[in-house]
């Protein structure tokens, strides 16, 4: 039997799921999805020639090894320059039925005829490279659109009948929460859905949704979209999002979060390791437990602490090619993160590996066969050929500050982001053991 090996310093994992039910989106994933997202090299500010310079390196150098989507991260909508959200004084743009529209100072296309039109024609020109592509946005529905009292389309509803003030984002304040008991809520989500239709988009990731877990906007977006009449693959963020609600995400969505933003820190990947273990056996396709994005390459290009010129991914060969390795045995979602526009032929080979991709498409029986928190062994299977593929992971690290396998008990990396969403640990400490804070 023909056998095939695929090494890497330190990590990597997978398993099949349990069958459900079919539903009708799964079919728009078959494979775990691969692109390019914004958000690590430009966060809230990428403009429309940043994102067709990315989509064109795309086209010319990594859509015939699979890589197609191109996702326009969050915030587009407002006016933001530099990394960080400007919470204070923001210019939103949006529509008479209180939908946001693209920001035109970053996103110029949107403008015709003196209206705006949306991301109409910069989708339909990604396209035409033979691409896909997609937006962020926040669950819940625009504080502007609610204080405008602006009408819901299609109905005799408005924005300001359908919010509520309880379970907001607790770190960035642009939408109040939507009571998904209240006429006019579902409308409203139908509504946006249908002009994301419109505009041609292929892929939403919607934030502040899966951590907490807010079920019933869950609910209503899988029914936005179902109803729009495109096939519009659906993104969950941020993590983690809670092991209980495993099964509803594969109800509900294609792709989820398992732990919050993944950086180019040796924590953060030990941390994947935990987690590819314990959401394994939920992946099946087009359902797929999401270690989050690649931050390879240059990043934080809109970042004033590096003078606006980033910086280039922390990560050590050894470990970029852990986490390729990780990522393409777990049939993670592939999204690149960095700006193609910078990539050197290193990075460019790591990430056009077809072996690699193949395995990440294509196999099965994806499982951790070991892991003694020192080291880790993956294995799956080819369908095809009945290849089988191994993949072994020294999981201490390069650069390693933390003894992760010593520890009693850990947690992925605290963040701005987790605030609010603690978790109480208690911990036996043996005698003699020194306590750090």
């Amino acid at each position: 039997m023909k056998t095939k090996l695929l090494l890497a310093f330190l990590l990597i994992s997978t398993m099949m799921t349990p069958a459900l039910a079919d539903g009708i989106f799964r079919a728009w994933a078959p494979t775990p999805p691969m692109g390019w997202n914004s958000w690590d090299c430009y966060a809230s500010a990428v403009t429309e020639k940043q994102v067709v310079q990315n989509a064109e390196y795309m086209r010319d150098k990594l859509l015939s090894h699979g890589w197609e989507y191109v996702i326009i991260d969050i915030r587009w909508y407002t006016d933001d320059k530099g990394r960080w959200y400007n919470q204070t004084n923001p210019k939103y743009t949006y529509d008479a039925y209180g939908r946001y529209l693209p920001d035109a100072s970053r996103f110029p296309s949107v403008m015709v005829d003196g209206e705006n039109k949306g991301f109409k024609a910069l989708g339909d020109k990604l396209h035409e490279m033979g691409l896909k592509w997609g937006i962020h946005i926040m669950r819940g529905v625009p504080k502007v659109a609610v204080n405008a009292k602006s009408p819901i389309k299609g109905t005799n509803y408005t924005c300001d009948q359908i919010y509520k003030t309880d379970t907001l984002c607790t770190w960035l304040n642009d939408n109040y929460s939507i009571d998904c008991t209240k006429p006019g809520a579902q409308e409203y989500y139908n509504s946006i859905l249908d002009l994301y239709a419109e505009w041609g988009i292929d892929f939403l990731k919607v934030d502040d949704l899966s951590r907490p877990y807010h079920d019933g906007e869950v609910d209503m977006i899988r029914k936005a979209i179902d109803q729009c009449g495109r096939d519009i693959v659906f993104s969950m963020s941020p993590g983690a999002t809670p092991l209980a609600k495993a099964e509803d995400c594969q109800a509900k969505a294609n792709m989820w979060r398992m732990m919050d933003d993944f950086w180019d820190s040796w924590s953060d990947m030990q941390k994947e390791f935990e987690l590819c273990a314990n959401w394994n056996s939920y992946r099946q396709e087009g359902n797929y437990p999401d270690c989050d994005m690649l931050p390879l390459g240059q990043l934080e290009l809109s970042n004033s602490s590096f003078g606006g010129k980033g910086r280039w991914t922390k990560f050590s060969h050894d470990e970029q090619r852990t986490m390729m390795t990780l990522w393409g045995i777990f049939k993670s979602p592939l999204f690149f993160s960095g700006d193609f526009t910078y990539n050197d032929e290193w990075t460019d080979l790591l990430i056009t590996n077809d072996d690699m991709i193949y395995v990440n498409q294509h196999s099965v029986e994806n499982k951790q066969v070991s892991n003694d928190r020192s080291t880790a062994m993956w294995t799956a299977r080819d369908p095809a050929s009945e290849a089988r593929y191994a993949a072994v992971f020294n999981l201490n690290g390069s650069g390693n500050w933390l003894r992760f396998n010593e520890a009693l008990f850990s947690t992925e990396t605290i963040s701005l982001l987790t605030d609010g969403f603690g978790q109480d640990v208690v911990v036996d400490l043996p005698e003699g053991t020194t306590q750090l804070a």
